[in-house]
């Protein structure tokens, strides 16, 4: 109990822990202190995230989660398809016909506006290289789609496009950050996280949060970090649990051979009484997600190889997402376990599909990435519509920037590519309190600017919270004396004009 060690600068520590001290040395309840102390925490925060709402009766106020949403919902699920690296609007969605006359030629000084290049188109000259698709009308909307993405171009009537959003970063990992967690340096909670902490699942057998990464053909350098999924400063049990492209979906689930479910059982119960006493003494909130986790996972041993197991699903389901489908791990198969997910009422699911950076071959990597996900992403439109799903479940497709109407390298070569661009790039949502067959916002002649209703990337996040029935300026959570939102501290505005 005396046992003190010096430190660097010759002063004497205390070894052991303060909350020990308190607990054990003076006779105070550290448990009752930490519990006080998290009933009056979450108190706070529950008062900042539902705008503190009391009881009618006793003007009390009313605690925990089942009180969000804020108000009604208009979606209940989101599928979030994430194409990280970069797809080119010039190519897929933003037809700009009068950019023929530019080709080849400098982009004006008055178009670019001294906004910031990458390292690596910087120091050449800004030569302008058109589409190398050709673009089409669809739909009773009208809505134009390039030649490269044949499948969507038939749901369109279903889709609602984003033209003109808009970002502050312009390389890959903090784009992709601010994408998914509203800031571009790591350590908050993404977007996935803050829902599963907010509204939580209907599912009590799989996560609230659930992340699918395509198996690719051939390997991608552009790696996929754990906190685009993570839960930040709040607890670990809000994270995204990441389901392999193995036999083993999750490590460690399947019960050690030759040990009988009921020694498994008691095992855990074992485990679950030692973590509780520990909770008690220290009420350390991570304990509580571990006793939570061990449970989980005890329920998804049998709901995880159903999960997996497509054998059910008919032959129509593998001609409607296409060939790729009857390969695990692809992002066809990912979209069919998007869609059964959400018929088990897992509340976020995300989809990440990598190896949109095209700096060069534009024209044969950009297609190998539209045959990998556009008939995938129509027909889980397609199929959610079929089976009543759509209304309640918002799909949301982009990356995290655009690229640029520059060519890098010769821009009339077959390996000419385009760079970074993040001062416009196009996004599509559909289902879920969304408007079908519309088109939001509007770029320059250049596709270079947006210019009619920018979308910040906060808008974005505050219109998928609105959706879910989120306040985005009420749900907040204190860490380190700070009250913290997914859309941050600047001024974020639901879109409205693309809500029904």
């Amino acid at each position: 109990m005396n046992k003190t060690e010096v430190n660097s600068n010759g002063s004497e520590s205390a070894e052991i822990a303060r909350r020990y001290f308190l607990g054990k040395c003076t006779g105070i309840s550290l448990g009752a202190m930490a519990l006080g102390v998290l009933d009056a925490e979450a108190a706070r925060a529950f008062s900042r995230r539902s705008g503190g709402k009391r009881d009618n009766a006793s003007g009390d106020q009313v605690f925990g989660r089942g009180d969000l949403p804020h108000f009604t919902p208009r979606a209940k699920n989101v599928i979030f398809l994430t194409q990280s690296g970069g797809p080119s609007q010039i190519e897929l969605y933003d037809h700009k016909p009068g950019l023929e006359k530019w080709a080849g030629k400098e982009l004006p000084a008055s178009v670019r506006q001294g906004q910031r290049l990458t390292t690596m188109t910087a120091k050449q000259k800004q030569l302008i290289m058109p589409a190398r698709t050709s673009f089409k009308q669809y739909g009773q909307s009208g809505a134009t789609i390039g030649e490269w993405l044949p499948h969507l171009s038939k749901v369109v009537d279903e889709i609602c496009f984003i033209k003109s959003m808009v970002t502050d970063q312009i390389n890959h990992a903090p784009a992709m950050t601010k994408m998914m967690t509203g800031h571009h340096l790591p350590g908050r909670p993404s977007l996935g996280g803050w829902t599963s902490y907010g509204i939580g699942s209907e599912n009590e057998n799989l996560p609230e949060f659930i992340v699918l990464i395509s198996k690719m053909k051939r390997s991608s350098d552009q790696p996929l970090f754990d906190h685009y999924w993570g839960s930040g400063f709040l607890p670990s049990q809000y994270q995204g649990v990441k389901l392999r492209n193995a036999k083993e979906p999750v490590l460690y689930l399947r019960d050690p051979d030759a040990m009988p479910r009921h020694v498994r059982r008691s095992m855990l119960n074992g485990i679950r009484d030692l973590n509780t006493m520990r909770h008690q003494q220290t009420g350390d909130p991570e304990i509580e997600t571990r006793i939570k986790q061990y449970e989980m996972a005890w329920r998804m041993q049998s709901s995880i190889p159903d999960l997996n197991d497509l054998s059910d699903e008919p032959e129509s389901t593998f001609e409607l997402y296409g060939p790729d489908s009857r390969r695990p791990g692809s992002y066809a198969a990912n979209c069919i376990l998007a869609r059964r997910l959400i018929e088990r009422d897992v509340r976020f699911v995300q989809l990440f599909h990598p190896d949109w950076d095209h700096h060069s071959r534009l024209s044969s990597w950009c297609t190998a990435r539209c045959r990998d996900t556009d008939q995938a992403s129509a027909a889980l439109v397609i199929d959610l519509k079929q089976r009543g799903l759509l209304d309640d479940t918002l799909v949301v497709w982009g990356g995290e920037f655009g690229r640029s109407v520059v060519g890098q390298g010769a821009w009339n070569s077959p390996d000419g590519g385009r760079d970074h661009h993040p001062r416009c790039f196009t996004m599509w949502l559909a289902g879920g309190g969304v408007k079908p067959g519309v088109t939001h916002g509007a770029t320059d002649e250049f596709s270079y600017n947006a210019v009619v209703d920018p979308v910040q990337v906060r808008d974005l996040h505050a219109t998928i919270q609105h959706l879910l029935g989120i306040d985005h300026r009420l749900f907040t959570h204190r860490f380190q004396g700070l009250d913290y939102r997914l859309t941050g501290v600047e001024q974020a505005n639901v879109i409205e004009a693309i809500l029904r």
